[in-house]
């Protein structure tokens, strides 16, 4: 019997697109310009100079570039990776006083227990034992303090975080897509003519990738490991699928996953804390934006994966960028890049009325930032929503 792979038909040079190309350009902004600064937030908890907070950038662009020009081309469909925005956003207060060799190590196990389910076919499954309202409050839970964030810095400097704020909005309303973009380009300009940004002309270089030897503790493992299997499995993998199936592609999602999590444990001891689907840019590839014929479209998907392979030759003048803007601006763009998953998060926590009680109990562990043991917030507040929903849900039943 011929495999799947048999039956697709063959890549043509008639397939580009000037709309597909520019598609694939537009999410490679969106996604890289609107998280980039979450990955150098974290990498300042982790204590990590600018050489190892590019290699972190450099290692997850080069992977999911590589492996998702790769996939559309292999599956003809616009297969859009992307790195854990959550997970990133998760690490910015799990690293702080933890050694980056146990991260590493967490990012090896993390990567270990999706190659084990794509492989097995474990992907269904697992999510179906994880009920759908308890990973999204612990998604809301997580990103919920970098919202506040906006507010706090607004407090600080008023004159930078409220023009950001109002960009932000207008650009809602009329260009949602170019949203992030906006208000970066805005607080830069901002904060250039105040004077408050200030680049080291030595300290621009190309990206070095930078070996760390993975250090494997229980601590990292349950407080950083799995969580991070946890996030991108429910806050990116599946909606990333949903969004592909509902572009019209059926593709074999486990295999799919198996890829992903293959590339990010080889890239894991150079800093990538994981490789996943993506889902808000994968839906601009894969809408009638990129091309009419759905057929065509997996030429966004390369488009994109390609532009990743070059930003990683740069990703250490990136996060060189980034160290030079003001704390504000960072505060500022990393909480208003992350509002719609918030917003998302608590939506589909609070959406049905029987799990409102579990959910709103893992959002409040979650954003309490909780410790015991060297564990963060964000397994006891899985952990306490889970216990909550098996206690109450039975009630309901009888």
């Amino acid at each position: 019997m011929a495999s799947p792979d048999s039956l697709l038909p063959a890549a043509r040079s008639g397939d580009i697109s000037s709309s597909a190309i520019v598609a694939g350009l537009v999410a490679t902004l969106v996604g890289f310009g609107g998280t980039a600064v979450l990955m150098v937030q974290a990498g300042h908890s982790a204590g990590l100079d600018a050489a190892h907070i590019g290699s972190w950038l450099g290692s997850i662009c080069l992977a999911l570039g590589l492996a998702g020009a790769w996939l559309s081309l292999r599956l003809r469909a616009p297969v859009v990776l992307a790195w854990s925005t959550p997970g990133a956003a998760l690490l910015i207060s799990a690293l702080v006083g933890v050694p980056f060799g146990e991260a590493v190590g967490a990012f090896v196990l993390a990567a270990l227990l999706g190659l084990v389910c794509g492989l097995l076919g474990w992907v269904d499954p697992i999510a179906r034992r994880i009920p759908p309202q308890i990973a999204a409050a612990m998604l809301a839970g997580v990103l919920l303090n970098f919202g506040i964030g906006v507010f706090g810095a607004m407090g600080q400097q008023a004159w930078l975080v409220i023009p950001m704020g109002l960009a932000y909005l207008l650009c809602k309303r009329w260009a949602p897509r170019y949203a992030i973009l906006t208000v970066l380009a805005c607080g830069i300009a901002i904060a250039a003519a105040r004077g408050l940004v200030r680049f080291d002309a030595d300290a621009w270089q190309l990206t070095h990738f930078v070996w760390t030897t993975p250090e494997f503790t229980w601590r990292a493992a349950v407080s950083l490991a799995l969580p991070l299997f946890v996030v991108a499995m429910a806050s990116q993998n599946l909606p990333g699928l949903a969004i592909l199936q509902a572009a019209g592609y059926r593709l074999p999602a486990s295999r799919i996953i198996a890829v992903t999590s293959g590339v990010g444990l080889v890239a894991a001891p150079f800093g990538a804390h994981s490789i996943t689907l993506a889902a808000i840019t994968a839906a601009i590839c894969s809408g009638k934006e990129s091309h009419p014929d759905p057929k065509r479209r997996y030429v966004a998907g390369i488009t994109y994966g390609i532009a990743y392979v070059v930003l990683s030759v740069a990703a250490g003048a990136v996060a060189v960028f980034f160290q030079a803007l003001p704390p504000a601006l960072i505060a500022a763009l990393a909480g208003l890049a992350l509002l719609s998953p918030i917003m998302g998060g608590l939506s589909s926590a609070m959406q049905q009325a029987e799990g409102r009680e579990a959910a709103l109990i893992t959002v409040l562990a979650t954003a309490s930032g909780m410790s015991f043991w060297g564990i963060g917030s964000a397994f006891w507040g899985l952990a306490a929503g889970l216990v909550a929903h098996g206690l109450l849900a039975p009630r309901r039943a009888r």
